[in-house]
């Protein structure tokens, strides 16, 4: 009965993102920044969306941290969120480079504009980090159409709303089930494939140290950046205090290794261990309402 009223529930969740979008798109980007912080708020004090788990999260991560400390960063984690929601929304606003030019400032790997030069390909681990959803539009503008795995959302007229925002300036989306298949195409034709690297992998049975956990995951990225014989870059990005986001891209080495499984899980530790780092040196960036390090479930025989 509940999944049924959830289901039922589905079409206003999408309407309600919709009207949103379009209010938000109607004020100043000040303003509707404004706005995201109060919603950020109200999730965080007044409906307490997975409070308790954001903050289990943060002291298994950060046990050296006061109650007070673990406090302000669970309101920050809220209010990150919230901004992510607001800019995703505003994505029709980013119409051209200048657009994408005056939120996004990239530094990068001369490796990495080799790769996008020649149309070499290249594997990209991004995390989900500060504004994600705005920011690959906003690298697409201004480095070349990404090809970008994504996993569906359960609510199938949300899901339509967000990917069309996603492609609106030239990206393109795999499902997440597709992705070996067509990820090889697109790095056989010179793309940029972009994998996120934070997610668990529920059908995989390799764990590595992911902020203070033993966590299951995703060995994807490293396995199609070895199979095609080509470079993997960690994609890190976090919000500045004028407003903008700082995005930096770099390779992770991969020269000492092979296409073998032992160096599939190295590289994945690799680039696990790069996010795991810069997570734990901009906390308040990263989704801590995923429940990362969900145990998967049993089936009953």
């Amino acid at each position: 009965m509940k999944k049924t009223l959830k289901r039922m529930s589905y079409p206003v969740t999408a309407g309600l993102f919709v009207l949103l979008g379009q209010l938000v798109r109607r004020m100043s980007r000040g303003q509707a920044l404004r706005l995201g912080r109060l919603l950020g708020y109200l999730a965080c004090d007044v409906f307490r969306i997975r409070r308790n788990l954001v903050q289990d999260n943060l002291k298994q991560a950060f046990p050296e941290k006061t109650e007070t400390q673990i406090q302000h960063l669970t309101r920050q984690t809220y209010i990150t969120q919230a901004r992510n929601v607001i800019e995703l929304l505003r994505i029709p606003l980013i119409r051209n480079e200048q657009d994408a030019q005056e939120l996004l400032d990239i530094q990068a790997d001369a490796s990495f504009y080799e790769a996008i030069n020649q149309s070499r390909g290249a594997v990209v681990v991004p995390a989900h980090l500060s504004s994600w959803e705005a920011i690959a539009v906003c690298a697409g503008i201004l480095l070349k159409p990404l090809h970008i795995v994504v996993k569906p959302i359960k609510n199938r007229y949300l899901d339509r709303q967000i990917n069309r925002l996603r492609t609106m300036h030239g990206n393109s989306l795999i499902q997440k089930d597709q992705a070996l298949r067509q990820g090889r195409s697109a790095l056989e034709t010179g793309g940029i494939l972009v994998l996120l690297g934070d997610q668990s992998n529920k059908h995989g049975n390799f764990y590595t140290e992911f902020l203070g956990r033993k966590a299951r995951v995703a060995q994807g990225p490293a396995f199609l950046a070895l199979k095609a014989g080509l470079p993997l870059f960690v994609e890190t990005c976090r919000s500045l205090d004028n407003g903008r986001y700082q995005v930096d891209i770099n390779q992770i080495a991969t020269n000492d290794l092979d296409y073998t499984r032992e160096s599939i899980r190295t590289l994945t530790v690799r680039y696990t261990r790069v996010l795991d780092k810069f997570i734990r040196d901009h906390p308040e960036e990263w989704l801590w309402l995923h429940d990362r390090w969900k145990k998967p479930k049993v089936r009953k025989i």
